[in-house]
């Protein structure tokens, strides 16, 4: 599965500026956060759809990111973590 490009995250913009908007995320590069200045959230593609890695509890976790749910519900997974 390959990074994510930046035509396929710019169809992301609204869940990125969401993201923009949570306290200790950083954006160091386009579409990839950093909380307490290490790597936290990136994002891949590949034929089944455009998916967040997340770093959660030392793990790297998945979520999907092709529907308005899914993306609130990394969205609700972030502000567990970032709170």
């Amino acid at each position: 599965m390959k990074y994510a490009s930046r035509l396929s995250l710019e169809g992301l913009e609204p869940l990125l500026a969401a993201l923009r908007t949570r306290a200790g995320l950083r954006e160091k590069n386009f579409g990839v956060f950093y909380w307490r200045s290490k790597p936290y959230l990136h994002f891949h593609e590949d034929p089944a759809g455009l998916f967040a890695d997340v770093m959660m509890e030392g793990a790297w976790v998945r979520f999907a990111v092709n529907t308005p749910a899914e993306r609130e519900a990394l969205l609700g997974a972030v502000d567990r973590v970032v709170g």
